[in-house]
């Protein structure tokens, strides 16, 4: 069938793009963390626990539910652009925050309102570097999977994945799961770390990830070379002074 337009310009003039379906694209953020609860003296935490931060939603659809922060992508922005607004509206942490793009969520009917896909990203960030506390509306989760259901806790509030709203329970394991996957041959564990800290705070890190024990002696021979000793102890605690160490770079 031959071309009726002769230059790209004539044709571009006559192109109608409402003739075709254009779904809307949101970007959805796991922003995961260590510990539970913003402001908290960190090293104060005998147990750590893996978090996620939840905001809950104050307009239909899914009134009441919680979901993950996000938003929809600008005509004029990436997605990628949209997840660092999304991230330092929530936070405000800008700079050296690990954030990579986890899947793309296409579900046709993942919500109600119209077609929309989601790009979902996973950042991880320590908590005592946040600028400000999480929107009213905003609560973080002690995150866990048990037999393969999600469970959600903060204080004497737990959530059943039939408590988020969309595909965000989803989005949330496979976040985890993902997680668990890399810590196994990265250092992107210390992403959630302070800058110094005992090798016994990193490994209830990853425990609490994991979500199970790990034998001390096999976990400081896998983080030997991932650590430098920085010649101090902590100090101000009842217990033997225990040496800090920070990530090598």
């Amino acid at each position: 069938m031959p071309n009726k337009y002769k230059t790209e310009s004539e044709f571009l003039t006559h192109y109608n793009a409402a003739d075709f379906d254009r779904p809307s694209v949101t970007a959805d953020i796991l922003i995961f963390s260590v510990s539970s609860a913003v402001g908290e003296n960190w090293r104060r935490a005998n147990k750590k626990s893996f978090s996620v931060l939840l905001v809950r939603r104050d307009d239909w659809p899914d009134l009441g539910k919680w979901n993950l922060p996000g938003g929809f992508v600008g005509i004029r922005e990436t997605a990628i652009r949209a997840a660092r607004r999304i991230l330092d509206n929530e936070t405000g942490v800008k700079d050296n925050v690990y954030l990579e793009q986890l899947y793309t969520f296409d579900a046709i009917a993942r919500d109600p309102r119209m077609r929309v896909i989601s790009i979902a990203y996973m950042a991880l960030i320590d908590k005592s570097r946040l600028h400000h506390a999480a929107a009213p509306n905003a609560r973080w989760f002690d995150a866990r999977l048990q037999s393969g259901k999600l469970i959600l806790q903060s204080g004497d509030l737990t959530l059943k994945e039939s408590d988020l709203a969309f595909d965000h329970a989803e989005i949330i394991k496979t976040g985890i799961l993902r997680l668990r996957n890399k810590i196994e041959y990265t250092d992107i564990a210390f992403d959630m770390m302070p800058r110094e800290f005992t090798l016994g705070e990193l490994q209830q890190v990853y425990e609490a990830i994991l979500g199970r024990a790990l034998p001390t002696a096999a976990f400081r021979r896998t983080i030997a070379g991932k650590v430098a000793a920085t010649g101090k102890t902590q100090v101000g605690f009842g217990h033997r002074p225990s040496m800090l160490f920070r990530r090598k770079k």
